[in-house]
C-alpha cells in the first residue's frame, strides 16, 4: 500500500514541475510573441505603403523569425543560440507562414476582415502550434 502512495506522490511531483515548467515558459513564449506581434506587425505597416499586403506580410514575417529566434532560444526556452537550432527554426515559420497566409486570405478575402488587422488574428491563431513547435526544435538542439 505505502509503494502505491509513494509512486503516485513521485508521478504528482513530476507532474507539477512539468506544469510550472511549461507554465514558466508558455509565460515567457507569449511575451515573446507580443514583442515579435509589435515588430511584425510595425513592420507590415510600414511596409503597406509600398507593396500589396501579400508582400508586406511576407516581409515583416522573416524580421519576425529572426527576433523571433533569439528571444525565444534565450529568454523563453533558455537555450543558447546555436547553428543547428538557428536552421531548423525557420520551419517552424514556414509552417506557421503558411498556415498564416491561409488564415489571411480566408479573414480578408473570405469575411472581409480589414488588410491592417487581420494578421494580428492570424497571430493570435497561430501562437499554439508555433509554440509547440518551437519548444520541439530548441530542446532538441
Amino acid at each position: 500500500m505505502s509503494r502505491v502512495s509513494l509512486k503516485a506522490i513521485i508521478v504528482s511531483i513530476r507532474h507539477a514541475r512539468l506544469i510550472s515548467t511549461l507554465g514558466g515558459e508558455v509565460f515567457r513564449y507569449l511575451l515573446g510573441a507580443l514583442v515579435n506581434v509589435v515588430v511584425g506587425y510595425g513592420s507590415y505597416l510600414i511596409l503597406l505603403h509600398w507593396f500589396g499586403y501579400e508582400v508586406s506580410y511576407a516581409a515583416a514575417y522573416v524580421i519576425g523569425i529572426a527576433v523571433s529566434y533569439v528571444f525565444n532560444a534565450l529568454y523563453v526556452f533558455r537555450q543558447p543560440l546555436r547553428l543547428r537550432s538557428a536552421l531548423s527554426y525557420p520551419l517552424v515559420y514556414l509552417m506557421q507562414f503558411l498556415l498564416g497566409l491561409a488564415l489571411l486570405k480566408i479573414l480578408i478575402a473570405g469575411l472581409h476582415v480589414p488588410t491592417k488587422l487581420a494578421p494580428l488574428l492570424v497571430a493570435m491563431l497561430t501562437i499554439p502550434a508555433t509554440f509547440l513547435a518551437s519548444r520541439i526544435i530548441m530542446r532538441a538542439s
